[in-house]
């Protein structure tokens, strides 16, 4: 994607960053999206204040495409989305110009230092000079970039770019930030990096992390919508889904040989192997022989979920 082609492009905006017009909400009515005679999302209904949601899933489900719905790359078929009160699909300018993004596919120009590229993308959306000089200071420092401003960005790291990637995205300070599969292919201590950056973004904005990583919304998130085939399975807190799985998750110690067996009759979260022998973790109300009870991880409630009966946790977060 060309660093250029977002929703801020091109449009300017009269409001201060940091100057609030209120609480704001986004919100999706029935929303659905068909290619051909596929329903990439269905019947999706969301109501979201400030703060971070996460949007759980897995790949395909749907995520990415109602990413580009909220942000104005697609039309929904059915349905609507509202910001503020705003269709998204009848005034997408309106929109755009409160609106950040970094998709899950961010190009950079190699060439350029971390300064130059955001001095060039903040021209673009309207900046003016002095304003968007004292913005990039600040964003720079936020995504903990400050040493590195003049590098140029062919020799940044994958986490270094995503950081690049919030920056831009915030370079107008939207009310509301959408990032698509942000923590994708980073090393762990970089993921942490990233997590601290969005998680300190959600007082005063709405931000959807779209994300098919549990953890990534177990660290950031204070509200997880879950996305599995196109349609919303559940939206809720993440206390919550916990809560719908507490007392049915248990760790057993098997040989390598029982590992199969046990996987063919259990829902096996994790496994770690030890000198004595393998470490699995279970999802079940009915655990093995000399399993010991332990606390649930929010991606074990996800996988329950997904994996267990249609009755789980569903509705909206009330």
């Amino acid at each position: 994607m060309d660093p250029a082609d977002s929703p801020s492009t091109g449009v300017g905006t009269d409001r201060p960053p940091g100057e609030r017009d209120g609480d704001t909400r986004l919100r999706l009515d029935g929303v659905g999206k068909q290619y051909g005679d596929v329903w990439g999302v269905r019947d999706v209904s969301l109501d979201l204040g400030p703060g971070v949601i996460g949007l759980l899933g897995p790949n395909g489900a749907g995520k990415s495409t109602l990413m580009r719905i909220l942000t104005t790359y697609l039309q929904p078929t059915e349905g609507a989305v509202t910001f503020d009160g705003t269709d998204v699909v009848e005034s997408p300018n309106a929109v755009r110009e409160r609106v950040g993004y970094l998709p899950q596919e961010f190009g950079v120009y190699p060439d350029l230092t971390a300064e130059e590229f955001l001095s060039y993308l903040a021209a673009i959306r309207g900046l003016d000079g002095s304003r968007s000089r004292e913005r990039i200071d600040e964003l720079l420092e936020l995504t903990n970039l400050t040493d590195a401003r003049d590098r140029r960005l062919g020799g940044f790291s994958g986490g270094m770019r995503q950081r690049v990637g919030i920056a831009q995205a915030l370079l107008t300070d939207p009310e509301l930030l959408v990032v698509d599969e942000p923590t994708v292919g980073l090393d762990p201590a970089e993921r942490v990096r990233f997590r601290n950056v969005l998680s300190s973004l959600g007082d005063d904005r709405v931000v959807v992390l779209s994300t098919h990583i549990a953890s990534d919304v177990e660290s950031t998130a204070s509200e997880v919508a879950v996305l599995d085939e196109g349609r919303l399975r559940a939206h809720t807190t993440p206390e919550r889904l916990l809560a719908d799985v507490s007392g049915r998750v248990w760790e057993v110690v098997v040989s390598r040989d029982d590992l199969q067996s046990l996987k063919t009759e259990y829902l096996v979260s994790t496994t770690m192997r030890r000198s004595d022998g393998v470490h699995a973790r279970v999802v079940t109300a009915d655990p093995p022989a000399n399993a010991a009870a332990v606390e649930p991880t929010l991606e074990e409630a996800y996988l329950d979920l997904l994996g267990g009966d249609d009755a789980a946790t569903t509705g909206d977060l009330s």
